[in-house]
Parts: C-alpha cells; structure tokens; sequence
C-alpha cells in the first residue's frame, strides 16, 4: 500500500511594515481552513511568515526585535495553534527567533494536536551585515540572524521521514544530501527572495525564478524526496518585490504544483512518501554508488582552494 499524504504550500502575499502579528495569523488560519476543506494534512507555511521581510531596513536592534519571537507559541500566535488542533491539521512555520541574546531565522514542525516535534535554525545566511553604499535596497540578514546551530535533521512524522531547510539553504548541494543520508522522503523550504536585486551588476539576477525551479528539482531528483517550497512573496514597497513560484517537486525532480499569484494562495498534491523508493534503490542507490573517500574536501575549511584541482 503507498503511504500517501496530502500536503499544501501555504504561499503568503505581501506583509507590511505596520501590519500587525494579529492580521497576519489571521491569514494563516483563513489558509489552514482552505487547506483542511482540500483535505490537507500538512500545511506548509514560509519563511519569516509572521512580519514583513524586515532585512532590507537598516535597524536599531531594538526596532528590528520587534518582529522576532521569543517564545514559540505565543498569545499572538496561540490561535493558528489552537486552529491546527481543533482541525486535526499539522503546520510547518518559518519565523524569526529571539533566544536570549541570540536571533535566529528558524522554523517549527508541529503535529496535528498543535504540538511542535521539530525546529530548525537556518544554516547558509546570505546577504551583508553592513548596507552595501548607493543600493536603494538592502538585504541585512547577516546583520540580524546568527548562522543556525542546529544542523540537518530529519523527524518522523505523518507517516514519514521530514526535514527542513530555509531560502538560501535550497541553493547549497550539501543541504539535500545530508538529509538524503538520514533517508528524507519530503523537504519542506520556506523562502523571501527578492526579484528586486540587492547588488548592482549581477547577472544572473534575471535567473532566479529558474534557480529556485532548479535548486529544488535537483535537490529532490538527486536525493530521492519529495520537497514543499513556499513563498513569502509580492510587492511589499515600491519596486520591491518577492519571488513567488511556490512549488511541489517529486522524487523525480517533476514540479507537480506550482503557484500563479503573488498573493494569498494555497497549491496542493497528494503525495506516495514510497515513490523515492525507486530513486534511492536505483542511480542514487548512496550505498552502492557514493565514494566518500573522494569527498574530504567538501569538509575541509571554507573557501576553495584551486591547488587542490
């Protein structure tokens, strides 16, 4: 018997600057019931779900904190909590998060009975800690989020093996193949990427809906899962602007849905947690085939190091 799931991309459109944690958890849930109607198990939310996508300000820390969370959940967002109870419908958020002194882009998995059972803190921060000179845009996330300590980990939940990873982590081989190594079968990806360039002078600006498209469908066909990628998205100021392109990627690297809107907008599959099967038994057999004695570079210190080609 295949061991099917029904799972959704929870894509949010545009969050301003003063619009408040109330609204937006408002929206979350009015995307939690469409997805329960469809019949919707997991319901996948994005990156940074909760505020407007804040590192493209400078910020005083004590203007940027107001959009971090320090406790998950809290009494603004009890209710998606208490909604994903009471429809027996299990979520995945991306949030930012205040731990101490110590700020985070994370995410949580949590159950049907509204219960978290996995958290993961974003491992490949992009962007500049300081504004880059005559940029009418930033993009600061290294100003506001540690690198993430906790690693790729893969949780057991609704029926099968479950990872996460966030924006620019979908970009990074090295993310797919360690939670292809613990046997992944559905990678869940929350992302804000801007259409609107940070850098000037950068070519392949122009080609970042087909990266995403790309990264996503490699990472799955290469690693035999399944992967949920879901936007934070639309025109958040003028001629700013974030990617949508919310997707569902097959083990075979098929895009099976995908988004048409940069708004609100909820795509969903049914999905054979089994149809990796044929992948990792066959050219990405890892057993079989991988020679990581070739590979000890890839864990050697940052950087490249061409004397080594």
């Amino acid at each position: 018997m295949p061991r099917l799931l029904r799972v959704g991309a929870a894509q949010i459109g545009p969050i301003y600057r003063d619009d408040t944690r109330g609204e937006v958890v408002e929206r979350l849930i009015a995307l939690m019931e469409e997805a329960e109607r469809k019949g919707v198990e997991l319901v996948c939310y994005p990156e940074c779900a909760l505020s407007t996508f804040f590192p493209r300000y400078l910020l005083e820390r004590s203007e940027a904190e107001r959009y971090f969370e320090e406790s998950m959940p809290n009494p603004s967002v009890q209710p998606l909590f208490d909604q994903a109870r009471e429809l027996g419908v299990g979520f995945h958020l991306g949030y930012s998060e205040l731990d101490g002194g110590n700020h985070y882009n994370s995410s949580i998995l949590v159950d049907k009975e509204g219960r978290i059972i996995g958290k993961y803190r974003k491992s490949h921060i992009p962007g500049t800690s300081e504004p880059i000179p005559g940029q009418r845009f930033q993009h600061l996330e290294r100003r506001y989020f540690l690198e993430g300590d906790t690693g790729f980990s893969v949780w057991d939940a609704f029926g099968g093996k479950i990872g996460m990873a966030i924006c620019n982590d979908r970009r990074w081989p090295e993310t797919w193949r360690v939670l292809g190594m613990q046997g992944v079968e559905l990678v869940i990806v929350g992302w804000n990427t801007p259409l609107t360039h940070y850098r000037k002078g950068i070519s392949y600006s122009r080609l970042t809906e087909f990266h995403s498209k790309l990264s996503l469908q490699a990472g799955c066909y290469q690693n035999g899962t399944w992967a949920v990628g879901v936007a934070h998205c639309g025109e958040e100021e003028p001629d700013y602007v974030l990617m949508g392109q919310s997707m569902i990627v097959s083990p075979l690297g098929e895009v099976v849905a995908l988004s048409t809107t940069l708004r609100d907008e909820l795509i969903s599959s049914t999905i054979d947690l089994d149809a990796g099967k044929e992948i990792k038994e066959g050219v990405f057999n890892f057993e079989l085939y991988r020679r990581p004695e070739l590979y000890k570079i890839i864990s050697e210190p940052t950087g490249t190091n061409p004397s080594k080609g």
